[in-house]
């Protein structure tokens, strides 16, 4: 009996060591319109341990967001992460957007960014190029949704391939 029983362990120790818990990478993007404002409306979702893991790695800082010792550095640092790693094109040319701001939703930074001035009529493709966390996680996948003029459509964004698009 005790051979068998250090037979099974043998056999299950190898799996037991490699069962350790995986951590999900994932942002969610919504990109819509608003008739009343005239703009292109899109917010980001990242988690905000990741988010602070990225901008200390890419900037060589310690990134406080969304703790009681947030500086304007961080901010500043945060908008300029996302202005390089969000890219948004209208009929394929490149927009520049406006950083509204952001607030925090439980464990998770939200990012509110609008390109205004934008008539409906006019847009006949909207793309976004995501990268955001593919620099440091080779796992990261970024979600956008679009929905505009009634037209929904989603993409799931990874490092190899990180832009969606919706054609009107």
């Amino acid at each position: 009996m005790k051979i068998l029983k250090k037979g099974l362990l043998l056999l299950l120790l190898p799996l037991l060591a490699f069962t350790v818990v995986h951590k999900f990478y994932i942002s969610v993007t919504h990109v819509g319109y608003s008739n009343k404002d005239k703009a292109i409306q899109i917010t980001t979702r990242v988690f905000l341990d990741d988010m602070n893991a990225v901008l200390e790695e890419r900037y060589d800082i310690r990134s406080n967001l969304g703790t009681g010792s947030e500086s304007e550095s961080d901010q500043t640092y945060l908008k300029k992460y996302v202005r390089t790693k969000l890219v948004v094109e209208i009929n394929g040319q490149q927009v520049a957007y406006n950083f509204l701001g952001k607030e925090y939703d439980m464990d998770m930074v939200v990012c509110y960014l609008e390109i205004p001035e934008i008539d409906l009529s006019d847009l006949k493709s909207i793309s976004v190029e995501n990268e955001i966390l593919t620099d440091l996680y080779d796992e990261q996948q970024n979600v956008v949704h679009f929905k505009i003029d009634g037209k929904k459509k989603s993409h799931v964004l990874i490092k190899s391939n990180t832009k969606g698009m919706l054609n009107l």
